[in-house]
């Protein structure tokens, strides 16, 4: 099968995908992003995903491996212009990552409408601590003014970056252990201490189980901007285990998105919190290639109590 025929088999998925969750899919936005990583199709991973409620509502993003083969994918996204030129910290901070951790793969994250959007470097067998992190030069400031924030948390591994390069903002992804995850009233608390919205008893119960959380933050100030926790993915799982009410257009995107690989379908549901409001985004693989991270992660977080 050539590199075209699995770019042109990704695109009718994504495209019938988008008309599950209502999202508008176009092959003139869509088509120059996979014609450049095609490359990565094969052995990489491809995950959709769509966010609960109506101001999410008309968007579906897609998660794609970047090829091997490129070396500086930051450099590469500006040279197609998925990017754009920038004297500001976040055009460096991918290349500054790459050169402190041993980053083992990257990938690109973009929506059918919003386009091109986040960078992401992996590490899951270099872990980092904040204080490594927060000497990085391009690094926002707010990660080390909140460095006492995530020890007292319990949040001491990062396992993956992502840089959005639209919001200039990066989210650092923590990474738990099965034995070792942050306890329902430790989110509760967390949650207080950052103005957010308290959950109830089971999203706590639900965030509970989580596999990692993911903390958003910016260069403008220190406040932490969004806070999200993803209990590890699983085979079948329907809404109706999520604590938070999702909607029909994501009943038909959890069950009927289309995949490439056989067996049971593979979900992740995570919930995330702003100062404004409380949310579900829903996560549905379409490509599983043997070795994929989530799938190990799946494994580790088996048989959760």
């Amino acid at each position: 099968m050539s590199e075209a025929t699995d770019a042109e088999e990704l695109y009718a998925a994504i495209e019938e995908t988008a008309r599950l969750v209502g999202a508008p899919c176009s092959r003139e936005k869509v088509w120059p992003i996979l014609a450049e990583y095609r490359n990565g199709f094969a052995e990489g991973g491809v995950v959709f995903s769509a966010q609960a409620g109506e101001r999410h509502a008309g968007e579906l993003d897609y998660g794609l491996a970047v090829p091997p083969g490129i070396g500086d994918p930051y450099a590469h996204a500006l040279a197609h212009g998925f990017v754009t030129a920038t004297d500001h910290p976040v055009a460096a901070l991918l290349s500054d990552i790459r050169e402190r951790c041993a980053v083992a793969e990257h990938f690109a994250d973009c929506g059918v409408v919003g386009g091109f959007r986040k960078l992401y470097a992996h590490f899951p067998r270099d872990l980092q601590k904040i204080g490594h992190l927060s000497d990085i030069p391009s690094m926002p400031r707010a990660v080390a003014d909140n460095a006492e924030f995530f020890a007292r948390y319990g949040m001491d591994d990062v396992v993956m970056i992502g840089v959005n390069y639209k919001n200039r903002t990066v989210s650092l992804y923590f990474q738990f252990t099965k034995e070792h995850r942050p306890a329902p009233h430790t989110i509760r608390s967390m949650l207080h201490d950052l103005g957010m919205k308290e959950p109830d008893e089971a999203t706590l119960e639900f965030a509970a189980k989580s596999f990692r959380a993911n903390i958003t933050l910016g260069w403008e100030s220190p406040e932490i901007l969004r806070v999200a926790f993803a209990p590890p993915p699983g085979p079948s799982l329907d809404l109706s285990t999520a604590p938070i009410p999702a909607g029909p257009h994501l009943e038909q995107f959890v069950t009927c998105s289309p995949r490439a690989y056989t067996g049971e379908r593979i979900n992740l549901f995570a919930v995330k919190w702003t100062r404004d409001k409380e949310f579900l985004e829903v996560c549905s693989y379409y490509q599983l290639p043997d070795g994929y991270e989530p799938l190990r992660q799946m494994a580790i977080h088996k048989n959760q109590t």
